[in-house]
């Protein structure tokens, strides 16, 4: 049995048999369906073990896991809580979104829009080069290099704008969360302009050239037809980034003094991260307290999957207005 086809001009044509092209769609099926089965279990095995790993640590602590702001669970009697690490993690990763977010989209957008094509080459290769430099060579330098440079800028900026809250406190030091997010921002930069970037790569040309026949300027061509139509892609690439952020481990660990607070005065010493405080503490800790870096292991997987879910949701609810579905 044969498909009755039609060619461009019109004319009829023989297609493969039905036979054959089928033949290979029951396995592609299959496989596909699998795949996301998988995936599914194995997120579920990871979810099982973390919980059955924390609970007798739960069980022991004497302390409330979601409010106390101590952390040890070596202790006789063991006490607790993810709220000072959960707060570094979240006020650490969001700083790093906020200032690694515009910088990338306008590196992606002078590369697909702006520069040469030697040129967006090479920055290209450079960007993607960025991305694969090993976590723990941006924490050596953010020690080395970066520690020393800001300690002057921080000092000015707690002294005139001290009164704003982030920029408050008696003293600074490098070794802040703010110094912390700038290693961290600097990290996921590379990954959300090569995203955006190969996103407005992808916008029709027939936007931009009906945007251009009627007199816009580039950057007008930009506002009206490129930016619309990449946003879910950029917001994708920023949750990507944003989740990239939250479970950086030896990056942020050699530069958070592991201290255990909340306080939103950026540049004074002080801050922790879950990642970080599972590295710092896991050689040295008992069986309680491996079961507590398991607990708070958990909650940064369960603060994951609400970053992936949101991000999903929001580019669900944008996607109708950005035009990627025409």
């Amino acid at each position: 049995m044969t498909t009755s086809l039609r060619t461009r001009d019109g004319g009829p044509a023989t297609g493969r048999p039905a036979s054959r092209r089928s033949r290979g769609e029951a396995p592609f099926r299959y496989a596909s369906t699998g795949a996301g089965i998988l995936l599914l279990v194995i997120m579920a095995a990871i979810a099982v073990f973390l919980i059955v790993e924390a609970l007798p640590a739960l069980q022991a602590n004497q302390g409330s896991f979601l409010g106390t702001l101590t952390w040890t669970p070596n202790n006789t009697e063991p006490s607790f809580g993810i709220a000072a690490l959960a707060f570094g993690t979240l006020l650490s990763s969001l700083l790093a979104l906020v200032m690694a977010l515009p910088v990338a989209v306008g590196v992606a957008l002078f590369i697909s829009h702006y520069a040469p094509r030697r040129l967006a080459g090479v920055l290209g290769y450079v960007i993607d080069l960025l991305a694969a430099v090993p976590s723990v060579i941006y924490g050596l330098w953010g020690i080395i290099f970066l520690v020393p440079l800001v300690q002057g800028p921080y000092e000015f900026i707690n002294e005139y704008l001290g009164f704003i809250p982030l920029f408050g406190g008696e003293s600074v030091s490098g070794y802040s969360i703010m110094t912390a997010s700038i290693i961290l921002a600097i990290m996921i930069l590379p990954i959300i302009a090569a995203i955006s970037r190969e996103v407005f790569l992808q916008v029709p040309r027939m936007h931009e050239e009906a945007a251009l026949a009627l007199g816009a300027t580039r950057w007008e061509v930009i506002k009206t037809a490129v930016l619309p139509f990449g946003r879910p892609g950029v917001i994708s690439a920023s949750m990507l980034g944003l989740g990239r952020a939250m479970g950086e481990t030896i990056a942020v660990a050699l530069i958070f003094p592991a201290t255990f607070g909340i306080s939103f005065q950026i540049l004074v010493p002080g801050g922790n991260s879950i990642a970080a405080n599972i590295a710092n503490g896991f050689a040295e800790a008992g069986p309680i307290g491996r079961g507590a870096l398991i607990a708070s292991g958990l909650v940064l997987f369960i603060i994951t999957l609400l970053v992936n879910t949101a991000a999903r949701l929001i580019v669900a609810r944008r996607k109708e207005f950005s035009g990627a579905a025409a």
